[in-house]
Parts: structure tokens; sequence; C-alpha cells
């Protein structure tokens, strides 16, 4: 099992506490969905060279979606590690 290290520390309250662990919990799926792409990207380009383009092309259809959704959950993940608790 591959791991990334959770490099923000919580700070002292439980609402610091609280969006540190999800944004820790949501860098790592983050990590999951990112090495998905790369492994759904790496067959489908197998499938492209044996002649199934189609389908090829629907797949990055796909992981077009995949990005945009990475990028949205990288700005959650920033939000939570730079918002101040209140």
């Amino acid at each position: 099992m591959i791991t990334a290290p959770l490099t923000h520390q919580a700070s002292e309250n439980s609402h610091g506490r609280a969006s540190s662990v999800a944004a820790d919990t949501l860098e790592l799926l983050l990590l999951n969905q990112q090495a998905l792409r790369a492994g759904i990207e790496e067959l489908s380009l197998g499938i492209k060279q044996r002649g199934s383009i189609n389908v090829h092309d629907n797949v990055l259809t796909t992981l077009t979606t995949m990005d945009e959704n990475s990028e949205a959950i990288a700005s959650g993940i920033e939000f939570l590690r730079t918002t101040p608790p209140q």
C-alpha cells in the first residue's frame, strides 16, 4: 500500500483539527484519483493501439472530467488548509 505523508499539523482547537483531518483525507483521495487516472490512460492508449479509437476517445472525455474534478478537490484542500478556524 502506498500512502502519502500527511504534512499539515492540526491547530489546537477541534475545528482546526477537523479541517486538517478533512484536508489530509481529501489529499489522499486526490492522490488515489490521480493514480487511477494514470492507469486508465495507459489502458486506453493500449486499446487505441489495437484499433478501438472510439473507446479511447470516450475514455479521454472521462479523463477530462476527472481532471476538472481534481482541480476542484485541490482548491477545496487549499481552502481547508488556509482558512483560519472560527
